[in-house]
């Protein structure tokens, strides 16, 4: 099987490609297409482990639930982790490539092209539609000679593209017409059309900003997307949109707390619990406050604990935390969070960047090395007295070791994993995505005296956002005109197989 191509860019970051190219897998799911999402390059420290061993970028493991599929990593070939302003680890079909800083990876980039390319032939022989999404901007003309997440990609297997623009945020006209000017010719050829994505009100009151994109560009509209809710129900993958929750009045029954470290990584793990009703999840911003009344505070996951452990300091945020401590209060530490409750993070190797030993919060009697082999696996395991099961995934890079290791706060594969101080108002693991099974998540709730009033299980939530989403593309868009872009190398379109003539 050679499978037709689509690929969606954008206009800027943020703009919604990764929920659209959701939607649009369940809609030609739903067509009766074998699909393939993929995204040449992603930039996240939000990951996931696929069924095949490695880490992806999890929007294209939310991607591959859309599409019906078991997410693999050549569904996401290249993936950067920043750990800081400059630096980022590279993750190559799953599996750590190294660590480099901006400059020369844009210098190596060429090498990245060959993964990229067979991991996308991979799916193709797999599927009927390989949908693909760009990063960032599709007109970052200074990175166009070694690009290979956008428009270097789209040439090089003669992809037709449609780009994104987003309204809410403003400019969108100057965005799409902007974009046209400043691409070359051969990438401008690729365009087929553009999307308006997160329109407010009435799309009639948009007619004359369509009409006047169509005139500058030649390109076609496929429609205008309205602020779909169900996108909200969605994992997102960029920290910027957590940037945007205030801190607002205490939740119905349960305030949990969680400082928005600079690396924050796997943040999705707190979505189930911001799902629950009577729940109230609050990402504290730097310059803030942890607020007092928290019943539990969370320290998430990082890609730089000890950089994080210097900015938690920096904001005053260590004191909180052991303020709330002695006060009674509980405090969960997840993957980097639970390294940074020891009493030290060893770093001897210069994994996560310049080598030496941080001091932690030590509310915990436990050390961490971290080590340059990493940890990637998906993991089962068992919680409390009743032993509650629950799935999850561990994406690592240290080893924990101490006295309080002796209390484990769960059993992964059998064996003591994770820790708790002896009162047991501190706990520590290593494995995320715990909250998304709903016996541990109403369990852990009740021990903090909340009893969940949620009915529907966290996937079939999911599941039913997806739906959504697909039913509100589905009305804004011309899907059947999309799908008909897609291309087969003989020059048939997608549909010819799916729909009849």
């Amino acid at each position: 099987m050679t499978a037709a191509v689509l690929m969606i860019q954008g206009t800027g970051s943020d703009v919604g490609k990764s929920t659209l190219v959701a939607g649009l897998c369940r809609l030609a799911r739903r067509r009766g297409m074998k699909v393939w999402p993929f995204k040449p390059q992603n930039m996240s420290n939000n990951a996931a482990v696929a069924v095949d061993g490695g880490e992806i970028g999890r929007a294209q493991w939310l991607q591959a639930v859309a599409a019906g599929v078991a997410p693999s990593v050549h569904m996401n070939p290249v993936l950067l982790k920043p750990e800081s302003d400059c630096a980022a680890q590279i993750i190559v079909q799953g599996r750590v490539a190294g660590r480099r800083v901006a400059a020369d990876f844009m210098a190596g980039r060429d090498a990245l092209l060959p993964p990229v390319l067979e991991s996308f032939r991979h799916g193709a022989a797999l599927a009927d539609l390989v949908m693909v999404e760009g990063a960032g901007s599709a007109a970052e003309i200074n990175l166009r000679p070694r690009d290979i997440a956008n428009m270097g990609f789209a040439r090089a297997v003669g992809a037709p593209v449609v780009l994104v623009g987003d309204i809410d945020r403003g400019g969108v006209i100057a965005s799409l017409v902007g974009t046209h000017r400043i691409l070359a010719s051969e990438d401008r050829a690729h365009v087929a059309g553009f999307i308006i994505n997160k329109f407010r009100g009435d799309p009639a009151l948009f007619t004359d900003g369509l009409d006047a994109i169509v005139a500058a560009t030649g390109w076609r509209s496929f429609g205008v997307v309205p602020w779909l809710a169900a996108a909200r129900h969605l994992p997102a993958e960029d920290a910027v949109v957590l940037e945007d929750h205030p801190l607002a009045e205490r939740a119905t029954s349960l305030l949990i707390v969680v400082p928005l470290l600079p690396h924050i990584a796997n943040f999705d793990d707190l979505d189930p619990l911001r799902a629950e009703p009577g729940v109230r999840v609050v990402f504290v911003p730097p310059g803030a406050p942890l607020p007092r009344e928290a019943d539990l505070i969370i320290l998430p996951g990082s890609k730089a604990t000890r950089a994080d452990l210097d900015a938690l300091r920096a904001y005053g945020w260590d004191i909180d935390i052991k303020a709330h401590v002695r006060h009674g209060g509980r405090v969960l530490g997840l993957c980097g969070g639970y390294q940074m409750l020891g009493r030290t993070v060893s770093d001897p190797h210069g994994v996560e960047g310049a080598a030496g030993t941080s001091e932690g919060l030590a509310l915990l009697e436990v050390s961490t090395v971290l080590r340059s082999d990493k940890t990637v696996r998906a993991v089962r395991g068992v919680i409390g007295d009743g032993n509650v099961p629950f799935n999850g995934y561990e994406i690592h890079a240290g080893e924990t070791t101490g006295p309080a290791t002796a209390r484990p706060f769960a059993q992964v594969a059998g064996r003591p994993a994770g820790a708790q101080s002896a009162d047991g108002l501190v706990a520590g693991l290593y494995v995320h995505g715990l909250f998304a099974a709903d016996g541990l998540r109403r369990w852990f709730l009740a021990g903090l005296g909340h009893q969940a009033r949620q009915t529907l299980s966290y996937n079939a939530r999911l599941e039913q956002a997806l739906e959504e989403l697909a039913d509100g593309l589905e009305s804004a868009l011309d899907v059947d005109g999309l799908f008909a872009l897609a291309q087969k190398p003989a020059g048939r379109s997608v549909l010819d197989r799916v729909l009849p003539t």
